[in-house]
């Protein structure tokens, strides 16, 4: 007799509505469930994160700062410390993978958005970048010739300096934050998701007002890029756009979609891009050659230990790591998006003011409307 066995009937997951969602953020909760895995793969994931986002920050700022108008920087990636050994890592490949940090600085910088762009489109930086172009032409023919034939080329060529700068700058504040988290988190002191993004929207608020700054010097010379008189802030003018162009809109990954504008697989408008952090599907990006790889190969050398133990569980092991690496930093990253939503909130969430308490649920329902088609609801 052959013995027959009955699986347990599957359980329909919860569906939350956009109201639930608001409901949930005025209450107090957050929009990442608040259980003890959760809160392990998100803290292990960040100090992973805020260890690469250090080297990143400091080697955009390096390539920024030192390579300015190069246009063939072959060390731009050694942070000015060149050697055999490490000319030898770096074709074994055994490094940091810098390539994903340009990737993502490019991606920002064609969305656009907030003061540094507007600022990197008006007479005032062209202003301040022309004699900056003009001391490094003076010694260099080549860049004497492309300024003279194509006088657009060498003002783009700072453009995407000033985005190297201002993303490092950026990635400086984050990756300390991430830090701050896992520290206070070893003493004892994070127990709950909420407390996580409460660290995080205190980390953003306190460095809201942070001037963007750049500027190069060139025999001895110091040249104002992005000058003060800009007044570009960090959260404003790096975080926001950041957010947008990297959290929500993002790019399609070459080999996955056609950029052919006859196949219309992308959307015309850029504002309707949905390929962001948010969206994205964390199974894809343990395929070669996408950039995200890069990443999560990056972040697999800093994994702490605890959450090491929760990978090794799982169904596969350690065999997809930088899958499981990638479900990990993609809960972690609705976390910061909401201390971003919630540090750029009107009013307090608890208000007793019925008008204040409209203006927030107004403010929200932009939010979780952009969010919804995210995979915010399949975290839960």
């Amino acid at each position: 007799m052959i013995a027959t066995f009955s699986a347990p009937p599957l359980q329909p997951a919860p569906q939350y509505s956009i109201g639930d969602y608001i409901d949930r953020l005025l209450s107090g909760g957050t929009l990442l469930p608040n259980t003890p895995e959760n809160l392990l793969e998100v803290v292990g994931v960040l100090h992973a994160y805020g260890i690469v986002l250090d080297a990143y920050a400091i080697n955009l700022q390096h390539i920024a700062n030192t390579q300015f108008l190069n246009l063939f920087p072959i060390f731009k990636y050694f942070d000015g410390k060149i050697s055999l050994k490490k000319i030898v890592k770096h074709l074994w490949h055994d490094r940091i993978n810098y390539e994903y940090a340009e990737y993502v600085m490019r991606t920002m910088m064609w969305h656009g958005g907030g003061g540094l762009d507007a600022y990197l489109d008006s007479e005032a930086f062209l202003a301040y970048c022309s004699p900056a172009i003009q001391a490094k032409a003076k010694t260099n023919p080549i860049l004497l010739v492309f300024n003279k034939l194509f006088p657009d080329y060498l003002p783009e060529q700072v453009r995407q300096l000033a985005y190297y700068s201002g993303l490092g700058q950026f990635w400086r504040v984050m990756s300390d934050i991430f830090m701050d988290l896992s520290a206070t988190y070893d003493q004892g002191k994070i127990k709950t998701i909420d407390q996580v993004i409460e660290l995080i929207k205190a980390g953003l608020v306190a460095n809201a007002s942070k001037p963007i700054v750049y500027k190069v010097t060139i025999s001895g010379t110091e040249y104002d890029i992005l000058p003060q008189e800009a007044e570009l802030s960090f959260l404003f003018d790096t975080a926001v756009p950041y957010v947008e162009s990297i959290f929500f809109r993002g790019t399609p990954f070459f080999g996955t979609i056609s950029y052919n504008a006859q196949a219309h697989q992308i959307p015309i408008d850029q504002g309707h891009f949905d390929y962001g952090a948010l969206y994205a599907d964390p199974l894809p990006i343990g395929g070669a050659g996408i950039p995200p790889t890069l990443l999560m190969q990056d972040m697999r050398h800093y994994v702490p230990d605890y959450l090491q133990t929760i990978y090794a569980k799982s169904v596969r092991g350690k065999d997809d790591v930088r899958v499981q690496l990638g479900q990990s930093f993609q809960k972690s990253m609705f976390c910061v998006t909401e201390a971003a939503v919630r540090g750029l909130m009107p009013f307090p969430a608890d208000t007793n003011n019925p008008k204040e308490q409209t203006a927030n649920r107004d403010y929200l329902n932009g939010w979780m409307k952009r969010l919804f088609q995210s995979r915010m609801n399949l975290i839960q």
